[in-house]
Order: structure tokens, then sequence, then C-alpha cells
């Protein structure tokens, strides 16, 4: 779901660049306002489901941006992230901002191969 003025994802080439996901419950359209790790979770269940429908998959995925608003949620967060990243390890990086949209708690951009063989 978007909640602004801009696209949820892009195809450019071979690659499909993410918007910044948040905890967004695609079935209710609400906001899951929870600990990290629920919203970590959701946030993870989201980019998969926007990257099948794009043609590509979190194995794909060469790039993660990790916004969070506390870095002592880094460590709850890489337990949820490890879990969906576990057979392929994209670059990644993190950092802490002041605050996110719907005072989210974290907040993750994505670039990801297209897989070419699985499109028609």
């Amino acid at each position: 779901m978007v909640i602004g003025p801009y696209s949820q994802a892009i195809k450019v080439g071979d690659l499909l660049f993410l918007s910044g996901q948040i905890s967004i419950n695609p079935e209710t359209n609400e906001f899951v306002d929870s600990n990290v790790e629920i919203q970590t979770e959701q946030v993870l269940k989201n980019i998969k489901a926007i990257l099948e429908a794009g043609g590509s998959s979190l194995k794909n995925v060469i790039k993660t941006n990790i916004s969070l608003r506390n870095m002592g949620d880094f460590d709850l967060v890489n337990k949820v992230y490890e879990k969906y990243f576990k057979d392929s390890l994209p670059a990644r990086s993190c950092v802490e901002v002041s605050n996110l949209p719907k005072n989210a708690r974290i907040e993750i951009e994505t670039i990801a191969m297209i897989d070419l063989l699985n499109i028609e």
C-alpha cells in the first residue's frame, strides 16, 4: 500500500526498485503498530509480495536500506531479517533516523534483480 505520492515499485531494465516499506497490513490497509519484531515481519512479508508481483523474489535482492527509529532494535531486526534472507545475503545499510511515516519503528527499501527465467 502506498501512503503518499510515489510508486510502490519501478522496473528499470532487469532491476526492480522498491520504495521504503513500513508495516502496513495489505489485507486491512492498517498500520501494524507493535514491537519492532512484528513490524519487521510485516515489512518483509510486504517486500516479498511486491517482489513476486514484479517478477522477482527475495533470493534476487541485491541491496536493502534499513531505517530504524532506534539503533537499539538492531539485533531484534536482524533475528527476523535473517529468516527471510537465509539463502542469500544482499548488501545492506542500516541507519538510525529521527522518525518514520506513521511513527513506524522500521522501514526497508529494496533493490532486486528481475528473475528473467520466470517471466512469461
